[in-house]
């Protein structure tokens, strides 16, 4: 409603009027107004499971599946049918979380400083918050357990996460398994009753429904249905009495939950009346793991007639659900065959939400808002390329992949864990002599080898290759590997794991360490929690000038360094064990500083 002045004018009795019904009213108009326009900005979610392959969906072909829930999105939003991550947790996640290559982050696997993403990366999270976004996360985030890597740290305002790359692993805490876990919540450990993807969706819904004029991000990016299978038995009974092998019982089991979970998202927006101006993203962060290497295999896995498995580069390993919805601007039911990727959807997000990208930031992702509108938008000729392995140096030409809307070339590796060395020249060469190339429009499962027929086609794409990796792994070079912050006022105590540790021997598969550290001057208490021992040995602690060592007894679980001055800067905090002679890891070191 407008106001003229000549409106306002009258006798003073009239202003007095005016002064106690009109400014109240100005003030609420102006009240709404705001709140209003803060509603109007779309709310975004991010639902995101965690190895749940292309098959892993009913309408997909699955014969035993069925996930309506899911599905809906795509029925009242598009489905994109060719959308493609990277073969592993990581990497995915870093790559939807800023919009880039993750070999530029610092991302390369799943362990050890792999996974170890560089905190200056501007991420998603902290493009919106500056935007006025309220920002949750809640599931895994896999991008580094400790400041500055953690979500709190990375622009999530709430945060309750598991650490390191699954509940029960070496990240710890030790014996945490999928029901009644203990979790962090902003950082801090607790132990919460129930089921871990039910406590997830739990914390998203009230995250969801917390009033406030500020929209939202909820990024809800569930552990399921990654190993190990532990599952609610209620949900994998049905699957067991239709004769699945249990490792399928179990997956379709969490597959259901995960189910469940969005149809209860789905219903809260509804409820709250928000559905409409949502934005509403469905995906997973990689393929099945039914097959990591030729002795791990899944019984019967529905793998939708594609090649290869997680960690592959082959369709089964990238090629993912993708489903979403935005009532007020897509229409009901479309599909998409363009090719889309993890990397679109940081443009794609900031275009939805009317947001320029930071200046400074170079993306790899193009916007698939317009293609999603059913706009112009030319994506015929662009690629996305993926490649992955182990160990803090990558190697080029070793276990990649170039796809683009009709060819994709291949260098496959049966075993991309143990990529952990420079292969001789040599090796390259057969390497290169066996690249494979296919027409993945007309042959999607990948069997008809075209590369000595289209040789040309393969030189075109090795070029491009070649000239991502010259210029990913320059940015990372750069940066270096991203290190933990001990000592810090934002973290005084630091719990260091298995996880998160580097050096050669643990390439090597044995069980020592190191870790790479930036440490505050200051004053110490460390403890060692120690592994079974039946003889007697020596603690060690090593830092640049620092090296003390303290007696060990047979089966003692723990041993701690009081008093430790430690001083300012970077360098490997070794803390390890000497048992007849041979040096081992601790099984955790927590690290607090006493003297801020």
């Amino acid at each position: 409603m407008k106001y003229t002045a000549t409106q306002f004018k009258s006798n003073t009795k009239k202003n007095r009027f005016n002064s106690i019904f009109v400014v109240p009213l100005l003030c609420l108009l102006l009240c709404s107004t705001t709140y209003l326009w803060a509603q109007d900005r779309p709310n975004v979610l991010i639902m995101l499971t965690d190895d749940q392959g292309y098959g892993d969906l009913g309408s997909h072909g699955n014969p035993y599946l069925k996930t309506p829930n899911i599905e809906k999105i795509g029925k009242e939003g598009l489905e994109m049918t060719h959308f493609f991550s990277y073969p592993n947790c990581s990497a995915t996640r870093a790559a939807i979380l800023t919009g880039r290559y993750p070999y530029r982050t610092g991302v390369t696997g799943v362990t050890q400083v792999d996974h170890l993403m560089n905190t200056s990366e501007e991420t998603l999270a902290e493009i919106l918050s500056k935007n006025g976004y309220r920002t949750g996360i809640f599931g895994k985030w896999h991008l580094g357990d400790n400041a500055p890597m953690r979500p709190t740290d990375q622009g999530f305002q709430e945060a309750l996460v598991h650490k390191g790359g699954g509940i029960g692993q070496a990240a710890g805490p030790a014996g945490n398994t999928y029901f009644d876990p203990i979790l962090e919540h902003n950082n801090e450990s607790k132990k919460y009753e129930g089921y871990c993807d039910d406590i997830f969706t739990d914390a998203a819904l009230d995250f969801i429904s917390t009033k406030s004029e500020k929209p939202f991000f909820t990024y809800l990016a569930t552990n399921l249905p990654h190993f190990p299978l532990e599952v609610p038995d209620e949900k994998a009974e049905p699957y067991r009495k239709l004769g699945l092998h249990e490792d399928n019982a179990r997956t379709y089991g969490m597959i259901d939950n995960i189910d469940a979970n969005v149809g209860r998202v789905l219903k809260r927006l509804k409820d709250l009346g928000i559905a409409d101006n949502t934005l509403v993203i469905f995906l997973s962060d990689n393929g099945p793991r039914h097959r990591r290497t030729k002795n791990d295999v899944y019984p019967g896995r529905w793998v939708s007639n594609l090649r290869g498995t997680k960690t592959s580069v082959y369709e089964c390993g990238i090629r993912v659900p993708f489903f979403v919805k935005w009532p007020t601007q897509l229409k009901k039911g479309q599909k998409s065959s363009t090719m889309g990727a993890v990397i679109d959807i940081l443009p794609t997000i900031l275009d939805v939400c009317d947001i320029k990208a930071p200046k400074e930031v170079k993306l790899d992702g193009r916007s698939l808002l317009p293609l999603w509108q059913g706009r112009p938008i030319d994506f015929n000729d662009r690629e996305f390329i993926t490649q992955m392995h182990y160990g803090p140096t990558v190697f080029k030409y070793m276990h990649f992949a170039v796809r683009t809307q009709k060819y994709k070339l291949v260098s496959p590796h049966d075993d991309p864990h143990h990529i952990l060395y420079q292969p001789k020249d040599e090796e390259l060469k057969e390497v290169l002599a066996n690249l494979e190339l296919y027409d993945v429009e007309k042959d999607p499962s990948e069997r008809i080898n075209l590369a000595k027929d289209h040789p040309e086609i393969v030189e075109d794409l090795l070029a491009r290759y070649e000239n991502w990796f010259d210029e990913v792994t320059e940015e990372r070079d750069a940066k270096g590997i991203q290190r933990i912050y001990l000592g810090s006022e934002r973290q005084p105590e630091v719990n260091l794991s298995q996880f998160d540790w580097g050096g050669p021997r643990v390439l090597s598969k044995n069980d020592l360490g190191y870790w790479r550290v930036k440490t505050e001057a200051g004053t110490y208490k460390i403890r060692l929690s120690l592994p079974p021992s039946k003889v007697d040995g020596v603690a060690h602690l090593k830092y640049k000038d620092v090296h003390l060592t303290l007696p060990i007894k047979k089966d003692q679980k723990t041993i701690t360094f009081n008093d430790v001055e430690l001083p300012e800067g970077r360098g490997n905090f070794h803390a390890y064990l000497k048992f007849e002679r041979l040096a081992t890891g601790p099984v955790f070191v927590d690290v607090e500083r006493l003297d801020l």
